[in-house]
């Protein structure tokens, strides 16, 4: 379906235009006139289905004509980088419609915490925030959240995992009771269920299942003990030398480090990010990655879902990340726009269950690849045993037998 038949100004196709737009994708076609029409909307919806125009279009749509500055729309993300992409992504929009927005996030410095402040208090149309900064502003008495229509929850099941349930309701405490609701989720685990009957009335229902990876990302996996994943991932990079967007999700943030400083050793130019850096940290490492200056980037799953790199050749899994959905987050970073690009995942015997969970949820076996002998025995890959058995490779006792 084309955006010209969704309902939308003519200033919003014109930007539309602009940028290159002309099909809705399924999403979209879904949620745009059931925001339009004022009905509170539950989408179940990944990452790359183009669900955050879905709900900025028709919000932008509302906005058109609107003469005063107060907060009309406020939209709640897990993490900063979801929320500044978010911002710059209402800027492109709007670029034929005179509406403002700010971005309300933690981790910079004083002169960005008044920016906030002012913004806040002298009112922007949308504001996009995280729970833990928004709440610090609206613990020092100053917002005014009473002109709020429309409330958005992108990400709804991250910031439940991250645990901001208590928070996001503190937040909607601020709110009228009058407005309408729209939330956005990957997942529908019975913690989502219940936070949508608390805050949503009568929504409509838009359920995408959950895509499967990319045809275009060529997946494998190594069966290996812990001891030998940095070989291995030291293997597999030297195999790839020409790659120049390499993107290594990890477990942890102390993790984040350990690799980075390993490949450093090894001769390989990486940088970590974390939680551990400031925003200007994290932006200016953003920026380096982009530009190809910093080949490969080290991240937890805070990025599997926050940013929008293209072109990514390859996403290497050195833990088997917690939900089979964020496997398919973060190896839907590669193959991006009809591209090519390669997703390996290194698995210890403890994470086998975890793995086979993924395969289950993509109705695939992933292909084994072969761990160089010389990196010694490797275990096999059986789930429902706790500790798989290692496999010797011994040469036969005594002399071989003469064949007749």
């Amino acid at each position: 379906m084309k955006f010209s038949e969704l309902g939308l100004s003519s200033d919003l196709l014109q930007a539309l235009d602009y940028m290159g737009f002309e099909k809705a994708t399924p999403v979209q076609e879904q949620a745009i006139p059931a925001i339009l029409s004022n009905q509170d909307l539950l989408a179940c919806a990944q990452t790359g289905t183009g669900k955050t125009a879905a709900f900025i279009l028709p919000i932008l749509n509302k906005l058109v004509g609107k003469e005063d500055s107060k907060i009309n729309t406020l939209i709640i993300v897990p993490t900063r980088e979801l929320a500044l992409q978010i911002d710059k992504e209402i800027q492109g929009l709007s670029y034929f419609v005179s509406v403002g927005s700010m971005a309300i996030y933690g981790g910079g410095d004083g002169a960005g915490f008044n920016e906030q402040k002012a913004a806040l208090v002298e009112g922007r149309d949308i504001i996009v925030a995280t729970p833990g900064k928004l709440l610090s502003h609206l613990n020092l008495g100053y917002v005014n959240f009473d002109h709020v229509q429309h409330l958005i929850l992108d990400e709804a099941d991250k910031m439940l995992d991250m645990g901001f349930h208590d928070d996001l309701h503190k937040i909607i405490s601020y709110l009228p009771k009058k407005r309408q609701n729209l939330l956005f989720s990957a997942t529908m685990a019975p913690k989502m269920h219940a936070l949508a009957r608390k805050i949503l009335h009568s929504p409509k229902e838009i359920r995408l299942s959950i895509s499967k990876p990319a045809a275009g990302i060529a997946q494998g996996v190594y069966f290996v003990f812990d001891e030998q994943k940095d070989k291995v991932l030291v293997h597999s990079l030297e195999e790839r030398k020409e790659y120049t967007s390499i993107i290594l999700f990890t477990s942890s943030k102390d993790k984040v480090y350990q690799i980075t400083r390993m490949l450093h050793t090894k001769g390989f130019k990486a940088k970590g990010i974390s939680s551990n850096l400031d925003q200007e940290e994290r932006e200016e490492v953003l920026r380096k990655f982009r530009s190809k200056r910093i080949p490969i980037l080290v991240a937890t799953d805070v990025l599997s879902r926050g940013i929008d790199i293209k072109d990514i050749n390859l996403v290497i899994n050195y833990d088997v990340p917690m939900d089979a959905e964020d496997y398919v987050h973060r190896i839907g970073r590669t193959a991006r726009a009809n591209t090519k690009g390669e997703a390996i995942t290194l698995v210890n015997p403890k994470d086998m269950r975890r793995f086979k969970s993924i395969e289950n949820l993509i109705e695939k076996e992933v292909p084994v690849l072969k761990v160089p002998e010389e990196f010694g025995e490797t275990p096999k890959y059986e789930v429902g045993k706790s500790k798989p058995k290692r496999k010797f490779h011994r040469k036969p006792k005594g002399k071989p037998k003469k064949s007749n």
